[in-house]
């Protein structure tokens, strides 16, 4: 396998390849443009046609799933990184008359304020906000900033999974479609708009900015505050806190858009960070949840699904665009700034996975492309079963199948029916009367019901030809198991001493 550091021959060279003689470098797409944009090895893009292919990917992707419904509100996660302001730049031009094909749902913005996780003083968690609100407020979408302190206010119906809405059909979605464009028609006809997209547009009234001002009423509490402290405080290790901290933000999250009634939830995770996100998971344990954590929808919610529209696009395609477009951003401090790569998994797999990618320039798109393989299709009776409350995905707890871990912990071995005896075994006593009586263990009176090479009991007990060299020990193996047990022919007295051969036999038992 492939390794960070093995030398493959002679090291690559620096910089853009040298061009051939007589040949100026042109845009792959329109052959004609002089390329400022180099994605891939020979795949050089001039301006326009590089945010052509970018458009595209982002319209490629809703279009070819079609989960997002005409007129549905679509809640954008924004946290201000490079992505997910991509996501929102790609629908607010979506939006717009320009555009050759207008996306139709109705979006909103929702923003966490993730400081007091992060070690943030007030200031600079001040400083932030303003900065998030001069940009909202330049996009004309309702929007919503809360802080991750109110994680403590939910109610506990976010640890329930609603009643999940079944999943609409092609003809479905084409009955939305005809029936959005039938409602905007006859909504011109009558003057309320004048075109679809001004009607879906201007009809929205302005009750959720009201809404996103209540948000904003104040800062939170300190005692909020120095609750969530301590709590991150008590988790031990980087990747636990990043975990955690994924968990609250995904709940308080959802929680909005439930409480302003979106039906879906907009997320800019990237090419490159699915597939960090799929390698970590593999790490953590979660292999059996990577088709909802790292795929285009996550159902996993019931009533609110999560979209991942950005999955196409890769971080350098994403830093490229906004550098171009003058996307704006907003800076802010992970859990993890600053922590030294071995700190957490999360930062070694995002280490190791772009240090692998300078190299080999396929490695990304090759564990995203094998994210795209999995299917959402767990095993019978796990669906309706119970569910984890912190990632809402339903528990493996297959009792019925005793190859699982679960299945193997939950058996209980005491309800096992004891062997039965062989077909025309004799049936004698198992030993001794006076050992029986010493050990009540079938008295020396009745005959023994195992079958002769099975001991009635795996306790060690004194040998009835030499007492005076003590009790034989027995020995423990992980199949087999070494005991002391006594044959005793047909024909010959219960006490009789047999040689060593007779007495010594080796039996599988379960450990």
């Amino acid at each position: 396998m492939c390794q960070v550091g093995e030398d493959y021959g002679d090291p690559a060279p620096e910089g853009p390849p040298p061009l051939r003689p007589g040949r100026e470098l042109k845009c792959v797409k329109c052959t004609e443009g002089l390329p400022v944009v180099v994605i891939r090895a020979g795949d050089a893009f001039c301006r326009d046609c590089f945010r052509a292919f970018y458009i595209h990917k982002f319209r490629a992707v809703l279009g070819k799933n079609r989960l997002i419904f005409p007129g549905e509100k679509v809640l954008l996660a924004w946290s201000g990184g490079p992505s997910s302001s991509s996501m929102v730049w790609q629908v607010l031009e979506g939006l717009s008359r320009d555009s050759a094909k207008r996306l139709r749902f109705v979006p909103g913005v929702v923003y966490v304020d993730e400081g007091a996780a992060c070690g943030q003083s007030r200031e600079d968690r001040a400083k932030t906000l303003s900065d998030v609100k001069l940009i909202l407020q330049t996009l004309g979408f309702p929007w919503h900033v809360v802080t991750l302190e109110e994680v403590f206010a939910l109610p506990p119906s976010v640890l329930r999974c609603p009643a999940q809405k079944p999943v609409g059909t092609v003809g479905t979605y084409k009955v939305a479609v005809d029936s959005f464009l039938q409602q905007q028609h006859t909504l011109g006809a009558e003057g309320v708009g004048g075109s679809p997209s001004s009607a879906q547009g201007e009809a929205q009234p302005s009750q959720p900015c009201t809404q996103d001002h209540r948000d904003l009423a104040g800062p939170p509490l300190a005692a909020q505050t120095e609750a969530l402290s301590r709590l991150f405080d008590s988790v031990k290790t980087l990747t636990a806190k990043e975990e955690l901290l994924q968990t609250l933000r995904t709940h308080l999250i959802l929680h909005v858009a439930r409480t302003h009634g979106y039906s879906k939830v907009m997320t800019g995770d990237s090419c490159t960070r699915l597939a960090i996100k799929l390698m970590t998971s593999l790490a953590l344990g979660r292999g059996a949840f990577l088709a909802w954590d790292t795929g285009f929808s996550d159902e996993r919610h019931g009533d609110v699904v999560v979209v991942r529209p950005m999955r196409e696009h890769t971080l350098k395609e994403v830093a490229f665009y906004n550098r171009l477009f003058a996307v704006p951003s907003v800076f802010t401090p992970a859990i993890d700034t600053k922590a030294p790569e071995k700190a957490s998994i999360h930062r070694l797999m995002e280490g190791f996975l772009l240090r692998l990618q300078a190299q080999f320039p396929s490695t990304v798109s090759t564990v995203y492309r094998t994210s795209e393989k999995l299917v959402k299709a767990p095993r019978d009776g796990c669906a309706a079963g119970p569910r984890c409350l912190l990632c809402m995905c339903s528990l493996d707890v297959d009792t019925a199948d005793s190859a699982t871990a679960f299945g193997a912990q939950t058996q209980d071995f005491s309800q096992r029916q004891p062997s039965t005896p062989l077909a025309g075994a004799p049936t004698v006593p198992c030993r001794a009367a006076e050992v029986g009586r010493a050990l009540n263990c079938c008295q020396g009176t009745r005959p023994c019901r195992s079958p002769p090479w099975t001991p009635c009991h795996l306790t060690s007990w004194p040998r009835p030809d030499s007492a005076a060299k003590g009790p034989r020990q027995r020995s423990r193996s992980i199949c087999w198991r070494t005991v002391t047990m006594r044959r005793t022919p047909a024909g010959a007295e219960p006490g009789a001493p047999q040689s060593r051969r007779a007495r010594m036999g080796r039996q599988p038992v379960i450990v």
